[in-house]
């Protein structure tokens, strides 16, 4: 195995002019709508503004839905509809999104962007701990798709209640995983300490395979894996 100090990293620097570029080249920057989202959650909620997902995930959140053809998503932490809206418009016109949150403020504006969009009979909200909503679910295999981005103490509680529901097959995407570098502070606030646990316990889990990617704050894939396939490390 090679270790760390051998590794050259690979990952560019992104000025704002470099990451424009990428935006438009790889057709991923916000049309109107998304756009808006994204002004008016920053009027509203200043200093939560930061919770809206980039647009390079929200672009690939949808890119995924269609590549997987999936038909059942669940998201725990809906926010202002951003992720939600990019979800819901990856499905089929019977496909369907159940998304979980706390705030019936901020998801208000949501269910207005959803509408205006086409897609909000698409959507399930339930308003409530998001714990409470996963485990009334049914129990067996039968997610396509699921993304966790909520409270980060809260992240392995999410994907113990998700994994099971997962098909064979189906992804879970979980945010900010890297948690702007600080899953590698020697102290670590509470927030990335609880990243930092979830990322471990997560790469050891034998029902998935599962890799981290650098997109935004940290993004990693689970794919559950069918009976006998062993995951690759």
């Amino acid at each position: 195995m090679l270790r760390n100090d051998t590794l050259t990293p690979r990952n560019l620097t992104l000025t704002p002019e470099l990451h424009g570029y990428l935006l438009d080249q790889g057709n991923m920057t916000p049309d109107p709508l998304l756009a808006e989202v994204i002004e008016r959650t920053s009027a509203a909620i200043p200093d939560q503004a930061h919770m809206v997902v980039a647009p390079e995930e929200g672009a690939l959140l949808t890119f995924l839905v269609r590549l997987l053809g999936a038909r059942r998503i669940v998201e725990v932490g809906t926010f202002t509809g951003y992720s939600s809206l990019c979800l819901a418009r990856g499905l089929p016109a019977d496909g369907s999104l159940i998304t979980c949150d706390v705030s019936a403020e901020w998801t208000a504006l949501a269910r207005d962007f959803w509408d205006r969009d086409g897609v909000g009979d698409r959507i399930e909200l339930r308003l409530g701990p998001a714990l409470d909503t996963l485990r009334a679910l049914p129990a067996e295999p039968h997610l396509d798709l699921a993304f966790i981005d909520a409270d980060k103490p809260g992240y392995l509680g999410y994907w113990e209640e998700l994994v099971p529901r997962l098909r064979p097959g189906a992804l879970l995407l979980v945010d900010n995983t890297l948690f702007s570098g600080e899953v590698i502070a020697e102290r670590p606030g509470e927030k990335a300490a609880a990243i930092r646990e979830f990322n471990a316990h997560a790469r050891r889990d034998p029902r998935v395979q599962l890799v981290m990617l650098p997109i935004a704050d940290g993004l990693t894939l689970a794919r559950r894996l069918p009976p006998g396939e062993s995951p690759v490390r």
